[in-house]
């Protein structure tokens, strides 16, 4: 999967999620700051976390998951590719 797939699943998925919760995120930046946004609630950003472990099969360690890593569309993007070595 290249950047743009991994992108295009994470910001879809950030989407089905918020429209799930009665949202609109289909105007979301990618630097745009997630949980800031008010889009997902605590549950919406677990499932989210759940679906990211799970879609890239990557176990996170608990320091891993943060704003630096998880954020926004695109650190998540950044996150995956330096995990499986493509940054």
């Amino acid at each position: 999967m290249d950047r743009i797939e991994i992108r295009n699943k994470i910001r879809d998925k950030v989407v089905a999620l918020a429209k799930e919760l009665g949202g609109d995120a289909s105007q979301i930046q990618d630097e745009d700051i997630i949980p800031a946004t008010g889009l997902l609630d605590s549950a919406g950003i677990l499932a989210l976390v759940v679906w990211y472990e799970e879609t890239f099969d990557m176990k996170l360690k608990q320091e891993e998951i943060n704003i630096d890593n998880l954020g926004s569309v695109e650190s998540m993007t950044n996150y995956v590719l330096a995990r499986k070595g493509e940054v």
